[in-house]
């Protein structure tokens, strides 16, 4: 659904071309996530109060939430003392557990990502995507800085 000139939103994510941006999710529902991130996108033009897209985008997805929910948070990340083989496995394992196209799992190399230990289970951050163990989600997208906009509303 094309949302705004540059914005189309579809089903498991948005692509802007605006912002040059790209982000889609596998696995867990992280609508939420990428309606905070819409909104941070869009809030800057249209202002606080009603930011077209994001109505827009939530109309699409069927959910009902209000933009004083989008309040970014700071992830506390704390890396391992060691990253061993069982670690790597078990982020491997999780990316073959979360149903995403084949093509979409070949992007994903978890020996050069960096892992990170949540209370709730890990977090594999690569240059292109980023796997939350704990919603048992994986984010794809075309810029290493949606990272970035990802961790902040990563708790939605």
């Amino acid at each position: 659904m094309q949302c705004e000139e540059h914005l189309e939103v579809f089903e498991n994510g948005f692509e802007d071309g605006k912002f040059n941006l790209r982000i889609e999710y596998y696995g867990g529902d992280a609508r939420k996530v990428l309606l905070s991130i819409i909104y941070e996108l869009y809030q800057p033009i249209y202002g606080s109060e009603y930011v077209y897209p994001f109505e827009c985008a939530k109309e699409f997805w069927g959910i009902f939430m209000d933009y004083s929910e989008v309040v970014p948070e700071e992830l506390q990340l704390s890396r391992p003392k060691f990253i061993n083989q069982s670690l790597v496995d078990r982020a491997e394992s999780l990316v073959k557990e979360i149903e995403a196209p084949e093509d979409v799992r070949g992007l994903i190399e978890v020996k050069s990502a960096e892992i990170y230990k949540l209370k709730d289970g890990l977090l594999i951050v690569g240059k292109n995507f980023l796997l939350d163990e704990a919603r048992k989600t994986l984010f794809v997208f075309n810029k290493p800085q949606a990272k970035d906009l990802i961790l902040k509303y990563l708790r939605r």
